[in-house]
């Protein structure tokens, strides 16, 4: 049975004031899948999926044409909660940026800013949340020591487990292993394939090869456009674009 569409872009548009970043971005994302966005540097990806949870709504002088539905409800429309969307729509940045606090209350955060105060639940959630992002085992010990004497690795998966706490439906992962060294990348892989039974999962990413075994689906952006997407195995295997097989093949890019 084919799983139902949770991502459909229509005809959108993004600008940075005169700038079109975005132009005509027309795609769906599928529960429970992982879906790599990739391009080159400069070409909308990270833009692209900052406006699936309006975090571009943020910059000034940005401006958006075009929809985007989350369960086939417009994130553009009138009376969207915007805190809510960005709690269901959960984010992983770059770098590791974890705040400058315990672990515990790394995770307890989101939490936290969301009204949940009861210590019991709380604990319990911080608990899920690390066990899901696959780290309780190496910090339950030092819970209340200090997120930022933890490796660069650790701390992503601790910023995966503080997306995670306020139980997401989607997770926006961008360029989440490229600081970090092979190893790191390996557990951070391996999470985000875990992640997938739960999880609809976006991932921006440079690096060909990742994109290429952690994905299920594969989109190419080019000069801020939406060139060919489709299964992964088919777009590194026989894209139907020579412009997309360039990419690949380090070509250019």
């Amino acid at each position: 049975m084919e799983k139902p569409n949770k991502i459909v872009t229509k005809d959108l548009d993004f600008f940075y004031g005169d700038f079109k970043a975005l132009e005509d971005i027309s795609v769906a994302f599928k529960k429970n899948q992982i879906s790599a966005l990739i391009g080159p540097s400069g070409c909308g990806k990270s833009t692209f999926l900052r406006c699936l949870n309006r975090m571009n709504d943020l910059i000034p002088g940005s401006s958006v044409k075009g929809e985007i539905y989350i369960d086939g409800k417009d994130i553009y429309g009138q009376n969207i909660d915007v805190v809510h969307l960005r709690r269901r729509v959960g984010m992983v940045f770059q770098k590791p940026n974890p705040f400058p606090k315990t672990i515990f209350d790394n995770v307890a955060y989101g939490l936290r800013v969301n009204g949940i105060k009861e210590r019991k639940i709380v604990a319990e959630c911080v608990e899920k949340s690390l066990k899901q992002a696959v780290l309780w085992d190496e910090v339950k010990d030092r819970l209340h020591s200090s997120a930022l004497g933890l490796s660069g690795g650790q701390q992503q998966r601790l910023c995966i487990a503080r997306a995670l706490s306020v139980e997401p439906e989607v997770i926006l992962m961008d360029e989440p292993a490229s600081a970090l060294d092979p190893i790191a990348t390996q557990k951070i892989e391996e999470l985000i394939h875990e992640l997938k039974r739960e999880f609809t999962i976006i991932i921006v990413t440079h690096n060909m090869q990742q994109a290429a075994r952690v994905s299920d689906i594969t989109a190419f952006f080019y000069m801020g456009r939406l060139i060919e997407t489709g299964d992964t195995e088919t777009m590194f295997t026989r894209p139907q674009l020579k412009q997309t097989e360039d990419y690949i093949t380090g070509r250019f890019g």
